[in-house]
C-alpha cells in the first residue's frame, strides 16, 4: 500500500515524545459471522485532520465507534494518548468528543438548554460556562438563536449544534462519523470552518466524510473498503497521476476488487 508503511507502528518506534496520540494495533471487529474490521493499523498524530472515506458498509463508523470506546475491538489493541480504549476507558473518555452521524440532541430544548445539557454533563460552571457557551455557539453562529428549539433548526443547524454540544468540554480528540452528511454546501463549509479553528487551537480530529472535496481538507486520508484499510497517506499523493481524488479512489478500489476477485479464482 502506497504510503502506508509511515503509519503503520513498528517496534522499532523510540521515544516517547514520537508516541502517536492514536494508535491501532491490528484492530478487527466481527458481529456473528459479519466481518466489519479487519486488521486495522494506524498511527494518528497530534493536532492534525485525519480523514476516513470509503464505500457504504466499509466499516468507517464501526472503526469510529471502536476508536471512540462505545464498542469493543473483537482482536487488536487500540490507545489514546498511551491509554488502552478498553482498559482506560473512563479516562478517555474524559478527553474525546465523538459525535456520530446522529447525534441525540434533544427536539423539544432549545439550543441553550441542549448546550447546557452537556456542560451540566461535564461540570463545567461560573464564568467559564458562558465562556464556553458564547465560544462554541459563536464559532457556530448559533448565538442569535438559544432560544429556538432544536426540533425548529435547520439541519445545517443541527449538525453546528451538536458540534458545539461536543465541543463544550474541550475534548483533546474530536471524532466525527459523516457529520456533514445531507447538509447544505454553506453549512458544510461554515462547519469546516470550525473544524479548521479547532486545529489551529491543537486538537486532533478524526472525521469521516460522504464527501471527497472534504477528504482534500483533510491533512491525512485512508481510504476504507470492505472491512480493510487500503490506502493511508496524504490526500495529494492518493489522488497522484489521476485528475482529481474522486478518480484516484475509485481506480483504487477497483484495483482492490480485481486482486480480491482473482484470490478468489485461486483457491
Amino acid at each position: 500500500m502506497p504510503g502506508f508503511d509511515k503509519y503503520i507502528h513498528s517496534d522499532q518506534d523510540t521515544h516517547d515524545s514520537e508516541v502517536p496520540f492514536v494508535h491501532l494495533e491490528g484492530v478487527s471487529k466481527y458481529f456473528n459471522t459479519i466481518e466489519a474490521v479487519r486488521d486495522v493499523s494506524l498511527t494518528i498524530q497530534k493536532g492534525g485532520i485525519f480523514g476516513l472515506v470509503g464505500s457504504d458498509g466499509a466499516g468507517k463508523s464501526t472503526l469510529l465507534r471502536m476508536i471512540a470506546t462505545m464498542i469493543r475491538p473483537s482482536s487488536g489493541r487500540i490507545f489514546i494518548q498511551n491509554m488502552d480504549v478498553v482498559k482506560q476507558r473512563s479516562r478517555i473518555k474524559q478527553i474525546i468528543g465523538y459525535m456520530p452521524q446522529r447525534f441525540g440532541l434533544y427536539q423539544d430544548l432549545t439550543v441553550q438548554e441542549n448546550l447546557d445539557f452537556f456542560m451540566d454533563i461535564f461540570g463545567i460552571s461560573g464564568p467559564e460556562r458562558k465562556h464556553r457557551r458564547d465560544r462554541y455557539l459563536g464559532f457556530s453562529n448559533l448565538l442569535p438563536f438559544v432560544d429556538r428549539t432544536a426540533g425548529a433548526l435547520s439541519g445545517g443547524m443541527k449538525q453546528k449544534l451538536g458540534l458545539a454540544c461536543v465541543l463544550a468540554h474541550q475534548p483533546k480528540l474530536l471524532i466525527l462519523d459523516e457529520p456533514t452528511n445531507g447538509v447544505d454546501p454553506v453549512s458544510r463549509k461554515e462547519f469546516w470552518d470550525i473544524l479548521f479553528e479547532m486545529k489551529k487551537q491543537g486538537m486532533t480530529i478524526l472525521i469521516s466524510t460522504a464527501y471527497l472535496d472534504e477528504g482534500e481538507n483533510c491533512d491525512f486520508l485512508a481510504l476504507m473498503h470492505k472491512a480493510r484499510i487500503i490506502e493511508a497517506t496524504t490526500p495529494k499523493a492518493i489522488q497522484s497521476h489521476f485528475a482529481d481524488l474522486e478518480e484516484a479512489m475509485i481506480q483504487r478500489i477497483q484495483e482492490v476488487d480485481k486482486e480480491l476477485m482473482n484470490d478468489q479464482f485461486r483457491i
